[in-house]
């Protein structure tokens, strides 16, 4: 055969073979934006009953707020639940998550869905739901603030280091890890604690209508079941999703509705980059295109939700 024919067809095979991962590419975008239609956007615009999850360490959180307060303004939104699953966090994380439940509670009905977990600022958030719905075996209550900072005097006394400072006044930077903590320096820690206290403990009274001396003897650290925190009105209710729709539908919303997660979807692209890898690997072009390769096609926002790093001097 001609040497010129040879070349041409190997060159047809190329291009064709080019072709057909683009239509690949294309189906799955294509795939992809459809399921997105279906499931995603648009269907937070038709009626529907809004869900988030709190999980993990409460933070201040801004995409969290953002996401409360789309919510609050989607009037296709008919209610919310907040299913929590937290030990805890930073006091101020669990005032700012608080107070944009709250917000919302104020235009339609919420309810806090306590999960395994919500103590402390995970119990503070669930507080600002309208009502209080947990599992039999759930561990809430913790109500406290704590303030924590670490010594490493001893440490560095063994090492042969010391450190000098020089500062303006007695109570700047303290405390410090490096020397022991003036009994002045703790006062001011200990008023610190106990102004943080005092305003969680009249936040439980005044979301529980509970008088504020029975708030004090519960919030003492303790942690209750759920079947326990219902005995001492911690919370309204034992159950699940029965005893969630049964509370919507007392506030006049459907039972009907369809309950949309409005949960962060970060990884979504990246499963679009993988299922794009696998399926070229599988007509048989993985030697043209690595799936890696696709973190230079896409933008790395797209493929990667970022590394979180956490640093508190102490969480309640």
């Amino acid at each position: 055969m001609d040497s010129s024919i040879i070349a041409d067809r190997r060159l047809l095979r190329r291009r064709l073979g080019f072709w057909r991962l683009v239509a690949v590419v294309l189906l799955v975008a294509l795939g992809f934006a459809l399921y997105s239609f279906a499931f995603g956007e648009s269907s937070t615009a038709r009626p529907h009953i809004a869900h988030v999850t709190i999980s993990g360490l409460i933070t201040d959180d801004d995409e969290l707020l953002e996401r409360l307060e789309k919510i609050k303004d989607n009037d296709q939104a008919k209610a919310v639940v907040i299913s929590i699953s937290s030990p805890g966090g930073t006091t101020y994380g669990g005032e700012k998550i608080f107070k944009a439940i709250r917000a919302i509670a104020e235009k339609k009905p919420v309810v806090s869905d306590v999960r395994t977990l919500a103590a402390s600022a995970g119990y503070m958030i669930a507080t600002a739901g309208d009502t209080i719905i947990a599992g039999e075996s759930s561990i809430t209550g913790s109500i406290g603030v704590i303030f924590q900072y670490p010594q490493v005097r001893p440490l560095l006394d063994k090492l042969g280091v010391s450190l000098q400072e020089i500062k303006s006044s007695p109570l700047k930077a303290e405390p410090s890890p490096f020397h022991d903590t003036s009994e002045e320096a703790k006062t001011m820690i200990r008023n610190m604690v106990l102004d943080s206290y005092d305003w969680f403990v009249n936040l439980v009274a005044d979301r529980r209508k509970l008088p504020h001396d029975e708030v004090l003897k519960l919030a003492d650290g303790t942690i209750y079941t759920g079947r326990q925190a219902l005995k001492v009105k911690l919370i309204d209710a034992v159950g699940g999703e029965p005893e969630i729709r049964a509370y919507l539908t007392s506030r006049n919303v459907s039972d009907k509705l369809p309950v949309v997660d409005w949960d962060k979807k970060s990884s979504t692209p990246f499963l679009l980059a993988g299922a794009v890898s696998r399926l070229i690997t599988i007509l048989g072009y993985g030697d043209l295109v690595k799936g890696q390769d696709l973190n230079g096609i896409l933008p790395p926002k797209l493929l990667l939700d970022g590394l979180l790093s956490v640093w508190q001097v102490g969480q309640d």
